[in-house]
């Protein structure tokens, strides 16, 4: 048999110059290299790891006689832009497709780009060697877990998916056989990011989710000696950034020793510098540890606890066990207890899911005590999903708007031959409709604006812990304001909408500005800065303490108004703002920030009548100008919640004089 050139392409994107190593592709080369009859027939070619331009990448492959390609949501079009130009320069290539957004059901997939040779489904690595075996008699028969067009009768073939690997060690690390070697050597100034994989498969079957179908529900370990030996070859290239695989990191008993060796290690060596691991749905005792481990070494910056939604009948809905809000405020406690930052979950457009629930849901965490962050996804269909069954999306009625996906923060992209990728979006079910969409969507960013942004949040937890107002209807006062009254918030709230309806009709789920960094807002942040760039911030103040006012007459609690101008002044005060370069003080009549950080901890403080004089240290962090603001506070504080100014160095201040 004659040698066979093999091109792999698993196509990631880049993060200000650094890059994650293919490691898919990796461990299709390392199981061919071990389990060929004859591994020396197969030569590897350097693979794609990055998105090049699209007669870049094809050239690269041209002289491959079988190229594959790694299908994600993020490089599925580029793949295939540039698996459609290799053809062309290349007709006898054999082009063979495996990954996530290879849809099971492939004959729409296959018909509507005629290059793709093959199919992948599921587990690729058994499989591809099958493949390359066979890639000159092009007998596919007996194959598993491909689908292809009939070459003699233009025929939809298809094999269903076999057994699994249940012994994940017959996949030898491409990390530690040297697999990456020449590519880490031809690209020395890479700062390289690396993904691990400790086990494969997810018990649980979230019907927005294709990790349980692809799965098959079972979970399958590698060896602890590999996964040691995987985290000392990290610290060893010096990879500051690990992102974990696993669906459920946590789920076993043996995850707390290896989330302490890779601790071990960093503390050791210095590496890794963070590891990013998706949390098991069931929080336990376990969960609990794991988490606490990686904070005490700092590998952890913090922990999602993902709920996605607090309404039992979308939780039925999308099959999943969720954790119980009382195991949620335990967990919430405890981390806060341990300083160790949580941020939620919840995705908008769920079946089943109404404003009414959603808005129920949000400010339950809320008042749980989520005061970090909650992350409010738009929800997007991904073709192996139980989701994306026809049946499924009808029986819900769930409408779709094709959407490019963007990153948070992302840069624009000017390349003029650029490929997009794009995603399906969840613009409205049958129990949100269009108009409830909108409503909910503005609704998360007026809450993420208000409270997460911390641009008012003292006088919220205020309100609500002293006067005992609950969240909800203080949010949606904000949603619900009329502009003769109140211009500043009600243009804040439109502008919400109106970006809502911008996302339901396939626009940007961001705001790009040209002149702020030039990069991709959440629209909360956006609306963050421009209060401060057109020097609105007093106006909104005067607004939201007038609302507030007639909030807490509402509730019988009149007497309060004082207690909430002086929250209103001592937010304004904290709140990080550019060109604030001295200290400044500022006197109140209650402990204000004693109760506020007690709410924060969880240790609640009660509300006491004396005159406090707080100094803000402004002095210790300072920016000089808007650039530097909008990418130090407002970007970079998103998921740590600093916004204000310093909460420790503040406290250390009343203790000691007063």
């Amino acid at each position: 048999m004659s040698l066979c050139n093999v091109g792999l392409s698993q196509i990631n994107n880049s993060f200000s110059g650094a890059h994650y190593l293919p490691y898919a592709v990796g461990l299709l080369q390392t199981y061919v290299n071990a389990h060929a009859p004859e591994a020396g027939r197969y030569a590897f070619m350097p693979p794609l790891f990055s998105r090049v331009a699209v007669e870049e990448g094809a050239q690269a492959l041209r002289h491959a006689d079988v190229a594959g390609f790694s299908l994600y949501v993020w490089n599925e079009r580029i793949s295939l832009a540039i698996a459609a130009r290799l053809k062309t320069l290349n007709p006898a290539v054999l082009i063979v497709c495996g990954g996530p957004q290879v849809p099971d059901r492939a004959e729409a997939f296959l018909r509507a780009h005629p290059y793709v040779d093959l199919a992948v489904h599921g587990e690729g690595e058994a499989v591809f060697l099958e493949i390359l075996e066979r890639s000159e008699s092009r007998d596919w028969t007996g194959i598993p877990a491909i689908s292809w067009l009939d070459r003699g009768d233009g025929r939809f073939r298809h094999q269903p998916k076999g057994q699994r690997l249940r012994d994940l060690d017959l996949i030898p690390s491409p990390y530690l056989s040297g697999v990456f070697a020449d590519l880490m050597n031809t690209y020395p100034d890479v700062e390289w990011l690396a993904l691990w994989e400790t086990n494969r498969g997810c018990p649980f079957q979230c019907t927005f989710c294709d990790w349980g179908s692809a799965t098959q529900t079972k979970v399958f370990r590698f060896g602890m000696d590999r996964l040691k030996s995987e985290m000392e070859w990290f610290a060893s290239k010096q990879i500051e950034f690990i992102f974990c695989c696993d669906a459920n990191f946590g789920i076993l008993h043996r995850d707390v020793e290896l989330a302490r060796f890779a601790g071990e290690t960093r503390v050791r060596t210095g590496y890794p510098r963070a590891l990013s691991v998706q949390n098991t749905k069931n929080a336990t005792d376990r969960a609990y540890e794991v988490q606490k481990v990686l904070a005490d070494v700092g590998l952890n910056k913090g922990v999602t606890l993902s709920m996605q939604s607090l309404d039992f009948a979308t939780l039925t809905n999308i099959k999943r066990d969720n954790i119980s809000l009382d195991t949620y405020s335990v967990l919430q406690k405890r981390f806060t207890r341990d300083g160790v930052p949580t941020y939620s979950d919840l995705i908008l457009g769920l079946p089943g899911e109404t404003y009414d629930s959603f808005v129920e849901g949000t400010c339950a965490l809320i008042e749980g005590g989520q005061h970090n962050r909650i992350q409010f996804n738009n929800l997007s269909v991904l073709p192996n999903a139980a989701m994306g069954d026809p049946a499924y999306l009808a029986e819900h009625q769930i409408a779709l708007v094709e959407s490019r996906i963007l990153n948070m923060h992302g840069a624009l992209t000017v390349d003029p031959e650029a490929v997009d990728e794009v995603q399906q979006l969840v613009i409205s079910t049958g129990s949100m409709p269009p108009a409830d969409w909108r409503q909910t969507r503005a609704f998360g960013w007026m809450t993420a604006f208000l409270h997460f942004d911390k641009i008012i949040q003292i006088p919220l937890i205020l309100l609500h812990q002293v006067a005992g107002v609950p969240f909800r209807p203080m949010l949606e006062r904000f949603m619900a304001v009329e502009a003769a009254t109140h211009p500043m918030l009600a243009d804040i709230r439109d502008v919400f909408l109106d970006r809502a309806h911008v996302i339901q009709q396939g626009g940007p789920e961001y705001e790009y500005s040209d002149r702020w960094l030039g990069i991709w807002w959440p629209h909360d942040e956006y609306a963050l800065i421009c209060l401060v760039v057109n020097d609105q911030l007093d106006a909104f103040y005067a607004e939201a303490e007038d609302l507030l006012s007639a909030i807490l007459a509402e509730h019988g609690a009149s007497a309060m108004e004082p207690m909430l101008a002086e929250a209103v002044r001592l937010n304004r005060a904290l709140l990080k703002l550019p060109g604030q370069m001295r200290d400044a003080e500022i006197t109140v009549g209650h402990n204000i920030l004693e109760v506020y950080h007690g709410v924060l901890r969880g240790e609640p403080v009660p509300l006491t009548a004396n005159e406090v004089t707080y100094r803000v240290l402004r002095s210790t962090q300072h920016w000089d100008d808007l650039e530097r603001w909008c990418r130090e506070v407002v970007w970079f504080a998103n998921k740590k919640g600093a916004y204000l100014y310093g909460t420790e160095a503040l406290e250390k201040y009343y203790a000691g004089h007063h």
